[in-house]
């Protein structure tokens, strides 16, 4: 049984020391053994006891551990260090929080992004059609597509993913990939296969324009579509609504929140005017 530390003033037992450095007895031990930390005092038992300054050597092992430096490596750097060698390796880690930090950043805005997309899934009225003023949205815009040669949607998709890396090649693929579809493909109803695909992403160098858009929702796979396109041109027509800009799909609910691909949700946002010349306005539009 350890000798409490009111018998040897101001020294810690091994006990005492783990408690306050937050490891295991086993842990100080070993640490000892490795002649990482030293006892102050040997009592005539054998009870090693410790001064607080070891508290502040072992949170550091435990820091540079925590880091990835392997326990040998920071057995040998004890055994040479210098003011020189610890200020280059306090960089050298420093370099690797700051990567870690950013990368936990990137996380953090694909999670809160998906999550924003999803919420709003959750919330729409699916047999609605409206239209509404949305705000500008920063996204990633591909090239446009070449469709020649029976390319398919599929190998333009990769096209867009290698334009991506090309463009940053730390540019975060993990966001879902929607299109873009011109005005005149619109109108003429042409709507298999984008005219561009895109990335909805924060801190992206291209933006989704702020105006008026007529909006509606369908459950279906991937390309199922033409309904909900046509739905959207005959609302147009009988409200006397002009559509004036490219049509944008995405997928509010698809593979990231449902198991079935058959109840996937899609939106379709079509720029349109008030050919009518009624007035319209951000709150309350017809």
């Amino acid at each position: 049984m350890e000798q409490h530390t009111s018998a040897i003033a101001g020294l810690l037992s091994v006990g005492e020391l783990a408690k306050f450095a937050r490891v295991t007895r086993t842990t100080i031990r070993h640490y000892n053994n490795l002649k990482l930390i030293t006892p102050a005092l040997r009592d005539t038992n054998r009870y090693r006891y410790y001064s607080f300054r070891e508290i502040a050597v072992i949170n550091l092992i435990v820091t540079l551990r925590d880091l990835g430096v392997p326990l040998k490596t920071i057995v040998r750097l004890q055994q040479t260090r210098t003011p020189e060698k610890m200020v280059k390796l306090f960089e050298e880690q420093n370099g690797h929080i700051e990567e870690g930090i950013a990368k936990l950043r990137r996380s953090q805005k694909l999670l809160l992004t998906l999550k924003s997309i999803i919420e709003n899934g959750i919330a729409v009225e699916e047999e609605k059609i409206e239209v509404h003023w949305a705000e500008a949205e920063t996204i990633l815009m591909g090239p446009q597509i070449d469709y020649s040669q029976g390319r398919s949607i599929e190998e333009a998709t990769l096209d867009f993913y290698k334009y991506c890396k090309k463009l940053n090649p730390n540019l975060d693929l993990n966001y879902p990939v929607w299109g873009m579809y011109s005005e005149k493909r619109i109108k003429k109803g042409d709507w298999v296969g984008p005219d561009r695909f895109y990335f909805r992403m924060p801190d992206a160098p291209d933006e989704k324009p702020k105006g008026w858009y007529l909006t509606g929702y369908t459950r279906g796979n991937y390309g199922q579509s033409d309904a909900l396109y046509r739905k959207l041109l005959d609302y147009a027509k009988a409200h006397d609504i002009e559509i004036c800009g490219p049509a944008w799909e995405m997928y509010p609910l698809n593979e990231i929140s449902i198991a079935s691909p058959d109840d996937y949700l899609m939106r379709i946002s079509m720029t349109v005017k008030n050919t009518a010349g009624k007035k319209r306005d951000r709150k309350n539009p017809p």
